[in-house]
């Protein structure tokens, strides 16, 4: 097992720290058992599949189709910073049955269900903490 060096603003974390840590990083480092090779998202100590205590973080990719969306239009705790109105979109990612949830950036024509992705990592601001972020533009 490895410890993060990733501290959120809302406390400790679990078994995702090394996904934290990737993002502080700039990439994406997703969870694979090495014994059975099942991808993990979330984040697990023992692999579901087999048993098996041992994960391999691994990049990935941020590219996908968009599985679900939704346009926030009122404001609340902790997303002062967005302008309104703002869309978020859970994606899931090319190759894996992962999905991971983002804002959506840039043009929104065409945001819809299947309509493909790109992503970066950036930051959202909560309160005063920076916590790394996915962000979503839609075109392959």
């Amino acid at each position: 097992m490895s410890h993060s060096t990733y501290q959120t603003a809302t406390g400790p974390i679990g078994a995702e720290g090394p996904y934290w840590d990737g993002l502080l990083a700039g990439k994406l480092l997703l969870p694979r058992c090495t014994h059975c090779g099942a991808w993990h998202w979330p984040a697990v100590w023992r692999c579901g599949m087999c048993g098996s205590w041992d994960h391999e973080w691994l990049e990935r990719e941020l590219a996908g189709e968009v599985f679900s969306h939704t346009r926030t239009h009122h404001r609340f705790g902790g997303l002062e910073h967005f302008p309104l109105p703002f869309s978020t979109a859970l994606v899931t990612l090319n190759g894996l049955s992962v999905r991971l949830i983002g804002v959506v950036e840039g043009d929104e024509t065409g945001l819809r269900i299947g309509a493909p992705v790109t992503g970066r990592i950036d930051h959202t601001m909560f309160g005063e903490a920076r916590i790394p972020a996915i962000r979503w533009r839609l075109g392959a």
